[in-house]
Formats: structure tokens, sequence, C-alpha cells
């Protein structure tokens, strides 16, 4: 295996037994970094503090990563006006901020014969909408309700 010290000096190839000595005799830890190359690299440092340095490694890819959530508005066949047009803005605020957007519209009863309202509504609500997001998912039945999928518009470079 090839051996590198704290300092990041290589001290060779060497033999198991002759890593696992040398590590002991300066008080520290032999650690296997990279066992698929060839030969494996092994360090010799303080272990507590290369798990330390690993954790705080993962704790900033984590901080950097982004998460998407799906936000939901709901409407029925006969949403007034002003009722949409204030789901409509609290939709684009959350597609603005990076979310997914679900506008879903819910049947009841004899609405079921009607499924056209909900259909105009949701394209409306696509119109509305095109400039800041993409429809993921076109107008689906699921059930007695019938949905829709925004997504942000990717930036243009």
């Amino acid at each position: 295996m090839r051996v590198i010290d704290e300092d990041g000096e290589q001290l060779g190839v060497m033999d198991t037994r002759d890593a696992v000595q040398r590590a002991r005799e300066e008080g520290k830890d032999l650690v296997e970094v990279a066992p698929n190359a060839k030969p494996p690299v092994c360090r010799i440092i303080d272990y507590g503090k290369f798990l330390y340095e690993e954790k705080k490694k993962a704790h900033e890819a984590k901080k950097k990563q982004v998460t998407v959530e799906v936000k939901e508005i709901k409407f029925r066949p006969g949403t007034d006006d002003h009722d949409y047009g204030y789901r409509m803005e609290r939709a684009r605020g959350w597609i603005a901020g990076g979310d997914k957007v679900r506008a879903t519209i819910a049947f009841r009863g004899r609405e079921m014969t009607h499924r056209e309202l909900g259909a105009n509504l949701l394209a409306k609500l696509r119109d509305d909408l095109i400039d800041i997001a993409d429809v993921e998912v076109t107008p689906k039945m699921e059930g007695y309700q019938m949905f829709v999928i925004f997504v942000p518009k990717k930036a243009k470079v």
C-alpha cells in the first residue's frame, strides 16, 4: 500500500505491518483514504481529526444542496375571479422562489359531468404563469380531482 504522512509527503509503497508500526510509533492511526487505487492509499493521521474534517465537509455540502418543495393550490370548478387571482399570485410567488406548484381542482357530485370547467380553469392558470413556469405534468384526472404541476423555468444562459 502507498503511505502518506500527515503533512502530505509520500513515504512510498510499504507492507501493511510496516505502515501500522510506523503509525503507532508516531502515536497516530493508519487510515485508508483510497481503497480502489492501485496500490491502495493510506494516510498516517489522527483518526478523530479525520472524522471531524469529513463531517465538516459533509455539512458544507449539505448547506449548498437545494431542496425543491411541491406547494399546492386548490380550486373548485366554480372558483370566483378574486379567489383565482389570489391563488395565482401565491403560485407565482412560490415558483419565483424555486418551488414546484401543484394546482388541483376538486369535483363533487354532479360537477364531474362538467370537467371542461376545470380544464378551462387550469388552461387559464397555465396562460397566466407561462412567463415564469413550465408545465411538468399536463392536466390529469385522479379520482375526483384534476391536477397540473408547474416547475420554474430554467434561467437562460
